[in-house]
């Protein structure tokens, strides 16, 4: 997505704001806002932000597993199955 043609004047917001909220709910634009020529703002519809969220949350994830492999603090999957084994006979 180009957003250089998405960007737009806080005035043409207050201007438009419901035709920009329409425009986006229909085709999940993106929009840059800017004051005094400088962006300061960016607007997405609702699904895109969930969406941008849940991608953010499973790259934390990663990059969580990533620093447990690099402390070494990981487990062969064979100990896990051994574990939970365990456990589930002692239940």
């Amino acid at each position: 997505m180009r957003y250089s043609a998405q960007v737009k004047p806080i005035s043409y917001l207050k201007a438009h704001a419901a035709e920009v909220l329409q425009r986006m709910g229909e085709n999940r634009e993106t929009l840059v806002i800017t004051q005094n020529g400088e962006a300061k703002a960016v607007l997405q519809d609702v699904v895109s932000f969930e969406e941008t969220q849940e991608t953010l949350a499973l790259l934390k994830l990663l990059a969580l597993g990533q620093r447990d492999i690099e402390e070494g603090r990981t487990r062969s999957a064979a100990a896990v199955l051994k574990g939970l084994r365990t456990r589930k006979a002692s239940a």
